[in-house]
């Protein structure tokens, strides 16, 4: 019945660039949402950040994606790039260690957009709520043009 009363979550972009649809994704797997709802941004900056606070809970051998467990519950899935895993990390520099506390603006990897790009990659980066079971009016801030850290890039509410 108070509903009206909870405030939206907000999740910042975690690098800097055009945000745009899920649905744009040259990916099936992200643009059908099968991994989660959020939405991707093509990068014109190198250096990922944490989209929100919270606890860095996974990063990927390779360092091409990595998770972010929230205070709520909600879990994020930031994923650098479209088939980059192939890479083998090459191109991905980890800043920042599994386990550790993170606060939205906190450095995680840093890429080699040139050396991606020049191998035939796309950077485009979904950013996913992977449990979106437990949240509600999911809202992108598609064709913003986003600033890593600052630019709030998807709000919801809990459900």
């Amino acid at each position: 019945m108070f509903n009206f009363f909870k405030k939206n979550q907000e999740i910042v972009a975690p690098v800097t660039g055009k945000v745009i649809d899920l649905s744009q994704v040259p990916d099936e797997v992200f643009a059908q949402k099968l991994a989660g709802d959020g939405v991707a941004i093509e990068p014109t900056g190198n250096e990922i950040v944490a989209p929100a606070d919270g606890v860095l809970t996974l990063i990927f051998n390779t360092n091409h994606a990595f998770a972010i467990t929230l205070k709520n519950g909600v879990e994020l899935l930031i994923h650098i790039g479209i088939d980059t895993v192939a890479l083998k990390g090459e191109g991905f520099t980890r800043l920042a260690e599994q386990g550790t506390k993170v606060k939205a603006g906190t450095p995680i990897v840093k890429v080699d957009k040139e050396f991606i790009e020049k191998a035939g990659y796309s950077l485009i980066t979904p950013v996913l709520i992977t449990n979106p079971e437990i949240v509600k009016d999911i809202n992108g801030a598609v064709g913003t043009d986003a600033e890593a850290g600052k630019t709030v890039v998807i709000d919801y509410k809990m459900a």
